[in-house]
C-alpha cells in the first residue's frame, strides 16, 4: 500500500504556490537570475543585467520585496537588492533538469 501522506501542509503550500506566482514572470526570473553570480546589486546594475528599463524594473523589485523574496539596503543614494534566501535559485536547477521546458 502506498503512502499517500502529503509533503506539505495546506498552509505551506499556499505559501509555495503564492512565492511561485511572484516570481513566475520572465522579468524576476532575469533579476533572480542576474542575483545568482552577484549576490547584492543596485538598480542600475540590475538594469546592466537585465536590459529592461528603470521603471518597468522598479516595479518588478517591489513587488518581490512585498512578497518577501528580495530585500533591500539605501546606501547613500543607492538601493542594494539581494535574495531574502538564497535556496530559491535552486529553481534554476530544477528548470534546467525539466524535461517539458527544453522543448
Amino acid at each position: 500500500m502506498n503512502d499517500l501522506s502529503n509533503r506539505f501542509d495546506v498552509k505551506t503550500l499556499n505559501k509555495v504556490a503564492d512565492i511561485l506566482k511572484t516570481i513566475a514572470h520572465p522579468v524576476r526570473l532575469s533579476i533572480l537570475e542576474a542575483l545568482e553570480g552577484n549576490p547584492e546589486l543596485t538598480v542600475s546594475s540590475l538594469i546592466e543585467h537585465t536590459g529592461i528599463e528603470q521603471s518597468l524594473l522598479s516595479h518588478h523589485l517591489i513587488k518581490m520585496k512585498d512578497k518577501g523574496v528580495l530585500k533591500s539596503q539605501k546606501e547613500g543614494k543607492n538601493v542594494i537588492y539581494s535574495l531574502e534566501d538564497p535556496h530559491i535559485l535552486s529553481i534554476f536547477e530544477c528548470m534546467e533538469k525539466c524535461s517539458i521546458i527544453r522543448d
